[in-house]
């Protein structure tokens, strides 16, 4: 059976939030993943966790700030031939590079994955 783009698209988000589970200790509140050419885009919403926006917020923001982006994209790096795999095993194209950011006011994350060629869902 054939999936659709919409499928594809949900079964990635499902993989992420299992990652987010399993390896970060903690889902996101919302997650949305969408297909563009030879990207995949993943937007998280509520990935920070109450001591991060604690940190986020004290007196020295900056610091806290780009202390909690380091920690969440040194682990993410650890964790990238997993998300990897995931992306390749659900959309059967293998991943050329993964970029990550967070927003420590926002709470939201996005994860982009290139891929090696354009998608074939449409």
């Amino acid at each position: 059976m054939n999936r659709t783009k919409g499928q594809i698209e949900a079964e990635i988000a499902e993989a992420v939030i299992k990652f987010e589970k399993e390896f970060m200790g903690r889902g996101p509140l919302e997650t949305k993943a969408y297909i563009l050419d030879d990207m995949v885009l993943v937007r998280l919403k509520g990935v920070l966790t109450q001591a991060e926006h604690s940190l986020a917020d004290t007196s020295k923001q900056n610091e806290g700030r780009e202390l909690i982006k380091r920690v969440r994209i040194a682990l993410l790096e650890k964790g990238r031939p997993l998300l990897e795999t995931a992306v390749e095993a659900i959309t059967g194209i293998k991943v050329k590079s993964l970029h990550t950011d967070i927003s420590t006011v926002t709470g939201e994350r996005v994860i982009i994955f290139t891929l090696v060629s354009h998608s074939k869902f449409g």
